[in-house]
């Protein structure tokens, strides 16, 4: 994610600067005319807005605060991480940076690499209206961006986003074992209810995946369960029951367990197939 999203920045004009812990990955964004830099800390030197895009809140701690980035950022940077976080992380991180007069968003995005590359992810800002609006032009190179709230809104908005991804590719999955069952034609299945009630950019993409076989991670099936651990977690702590991200939940969590996590998230049919004694 994080590179398309650097070659959109690229593109609208603004000087960027990159790092990532795979040499080779920020290598690959210097003939589209990045600056290349060896640490978190020389990426983010004079740096008027800093961008994050990693796995995990921990990944995120280590290069805000373990590399020393939060050391060199001059007050009135914004920072803006376009991680999927818990939003409890989002907004400790947000306190420290602004004890040092930095600013901070928790901007998570949906939409994958495909949105990525071509500039149409949906940006869930959470922390103040003010800097959401004063980088829009930013924003605009990646996607629409929608302020949705203080500090740690933006992760939770992402969290919701990411239980009806789960439960809606759980569903699709489920509906290609039944039709499978059923003697009828997946591809045919999905054909026949395209513009119904039952559309949804899963089933156009995910159910094509399903169909085609093609489970090369575009966002993979480990991520997801984060996610959805992050929602339980979410849910314990404001004693919400939600039934159907746990099951969802338990169904990612057994695939990941048996090997899945690298595969798409779309790679659960895999999961319900062999519950179903279906294909290999």
């Amino acid at each position: 994610m994080g590179a398309p999203m650097a070659r959109r920045l690229l593109g609208a004009g603004f000087k960027v600067t990159v790092w990532n812990r795979d040499v080779s990955k920020a290598e690959s964004l210097h003939s589209a005319g990045a600056a290349v830099a060896p640490t978190p800390r020389e990426a983010v030197l004079d740096a008027d807005v800093v961008f994050t895009m990693l796995s995990d809140g921990k990944a995120v701690e280590d290069v805000l605060f373990t590399s020393g980035c939060a050391d060199v950022l001059r007050p009135g940077t914004a920072v803006i991480d376009t991680s999927s976080i818990a939003p409890p992380i989002a907004k400790d991180h947000a306190a420290r940076l602004s004890m040092r007069g930095i600013q901070h968003l928790d901007a998570p995005v949906s939409g994958g690499v495909v949105g990525a590359q071509a500039g149409t992810l949906a940006i869930m800002a959470g922390g103040d209206a003010a800097v959401v609006e004063r980088l829009s032009a930013v924003f605009a190179a990646l996607g629409r961006v929608t302020h949705v709230g203080p500090s740690g809104a933006g992760q939770i908005c992402k969290l919701a986003n990411q239980q009806i991804v789960a439960i809606t590719i759980g569903a699709v999955a489920e509906a290609m074992v039944l039709v499978e069952a059923g003697g009828a034609s997946r591809e045919k299945f999905r054909e026949a209810i395209r513009g119904g009630f039952a559309e949804s950019r899963i089933l156009d993409l995910h159910g094509g995946r399903m169909i085609a076989r093609d489970f090369k991670p575009g966002g993979p099936s480990k991520l997801q369960l984060k996610d959805l651990d992050a929602v339980a977690s979410m849910a314990e702590q404001y004693s919400l029951e939600l039934p159907l991200t746990e099951r969802v939940r338990s169904e990612f969590s057994e695939f990941v367990a048996g090997g899945g996590g690298d595969q798409d998230h779309s790679a659960l049919l895999l999961h319900l197939e062999q519950l179903n004694g279906q294909k290999a």
